[in-house]
């Protein structure tokens, strides 16, 4: 991506507005973060899309990110580990409320919304783009739900999006928390369109005169093979298993190196954080509405909020940087259902209401 236009801009640093022609462009701009969502952005997105939701010249809204590396790396989880460790636990629920009320709002738009899922689109960067009408990927896309490498589990809509996907690859994909190529999301459904990065200044110039569908048209790329898809065998196999460790011990019944590289990532990540994400990602398979599946990881999001493995998460691999988290419990052995069944409880402060 190139540095974003600034003619017409409105909005503040970390998010710039503009208006061209028919398009609302809305461009996250914090760079050297891979722009990371603020709780500030949140609300200003939202904000943003409320004021173009009922503007009759604004026909369609891009969302994209600033700088050349990617669309958005996630949230800004390091003010959540601050916020938490010094007890301030309602300031980091706030901060996710609005996040998923945002991503809501994406799905609801009564207008498009095309988001470019160009370079790194991890956890908030899948949330502030995998609900829109039009995604759109490229040779670029680096997309993932990374959280249980904090001891955390997926959210902003993301078991909704993996528990939809095609045999067992989100469970895959939510438990691993692996990156995966625009060939890949294409695969699999989770963008809607391919283009090459260096026709993205060009497809947003063609979506100020053009209709998203015809924009998108003229630009269409080919993707490629899927790496993801060769591996469906393994996959379709050992995530079927009924517990994290049942479906560890498939992974290493296999002879391929991919599934021994998922034992092995397993095998170093949350005891916690990896069988609340299965369950989650069982339970929304049968929810019936993104609206439900928000509501739910609202519920896990405050329990991991208040308990050890995420902000422990966050420490180790982004504060410390260490890379040494110290799980607790330890072992998937010591996690009993009812540990898992109380990330679903009402939280005390209520649920999420949408």
């Amino acid at each position: 991506m190139t540095e974003p236009s600034t003619h017409d801009a409105t909005g503040t640093d970390e998010l710039l507005v503009e208006t061209r022609g028919r398009l609302g462009v809305i461009t996250l701009n914090r760079p050297k973060a891979i722009n990371a969502l603020t709780h500030a952005m949140v609300r200003d997105v939202a904000a943003q899309l409320r004021c173009w939701r009922d503007d009759d010249a604004v026909q369609a809204v891009l969302i994209r990110g600033a700088g050349e590396r990617g669309l958005c790396a996630g949230g800004d989880i390091v003010s959540v580990h601050d916020a938490a460790k010094a007890g301030r636990f309602e300031e980091s629920e706030a901060f996710f409320a609005d996040e998923y009320r945002m991503n809501h709002m994406i799905s609801q738009f009564p207008k498009p919304i095309v988001a470019l899922q160009d370079g790194i689109v991890l956890g908030g960067g899948v949330g502030i783009s995998g609900h829109a009408s039009h995604r759109v990927s490229t040779e670029r896309t680096r997309w993932g739900m990374p959280e249980t490498g904090i001891g955390f589990v997926p959210d902003v809509g993301g078991t909704w999006l993996i528990s939809r996907l095609p045999s067992q690859f989100g469970l895959h994909l939510g438990m691993t928390g692996s990156h995966i190529t625009g060939a890949d999301v294409m695969a699999l459904g989770l963008s809607t369109h391919h283009v090459a990065s260096s026709d993205l200044d060009a497809l947003t110039e063609a979506l100020e005169t053009q209709e998203p569908d015809a924009a998108l048209a003229r630009f269409a790329a080919e993707p490629g093979e899927s790496p993801l898809w060769a591996q469906r065998p393994w996959v379709d196999h050992c995530y079927a298993a009924d517990t994290p460790a049942a479906i560890i011990a498939r992974l290493r019944e296999r002879e391929e190196p991919e599934a021994q590289k998922a034992a092995d990532r397993l095998e170093s990540l949350s005891p916690t954080a990896i069988s609340v994400t299965l369950a989650a990602v069982r339970r929304a398979r049968q929810a019936r509405s993104l609206g439900t599946v928000l509501k739910t990881e609202y519920r896990t999001t405050c329990a991991h909020v208040r308990g050890h493995d995420f902000p422990e998460g966050i420490r180790a691999l982004l504060v410390d940087k260490d890379k040494s988290p110290h799980w607790r419990p330890g072992t998937l052995d010591e996690v009993t259902a009812d540990d898992v069944d109380a990330y679903f409880l009402e939280p005390a402060s209520g649920d999420l209401e949408l």
